[in-house]
């Protein structure tokens, strides 16, 4: 009976680095569930995104049409046309 009190609290290798084996546990199960955030996220793991769809043959003309009337180097009128000419109705 003796001897069971004597080794009590010190049973096993561990000895006075116990305390530490929690926190690496601890850290270890945020490191996994982290990974699995950024692997979700990245799209790594989980369900495939649809691809996206490829823009009209048009998408670029129109963007610089947009842009050249934004900054004031068409009027209305000319905007209107050309954008009705790119996507094939009349003038």
């Amino acid at each position: 009976m003796d001897t069971l009190i004597v080794a009590g609290p010190h049973w096993g290798a561990a000895g006075g680095i116990a305390p530490i084996f929690p926190i690496i546990w601890g850290l270890l199960w945020v490191g996994f569930i982290a990974l699995a955030v950024l692997s979700w996220r990245r799209g790594w793991w989980g369900p495939r995104r649809a691809p996206a769809q490829a823009a009209s043959p048009t998408a670029s003309a129109e963007q610089i049409l947009a842009e050249r009337y934004a900054r004031g180097e068409m009027t209305d009128d000319e905007y209107f046309e050309r954008m009705s000419v790119l996507r094939g109705g009349s003038s």
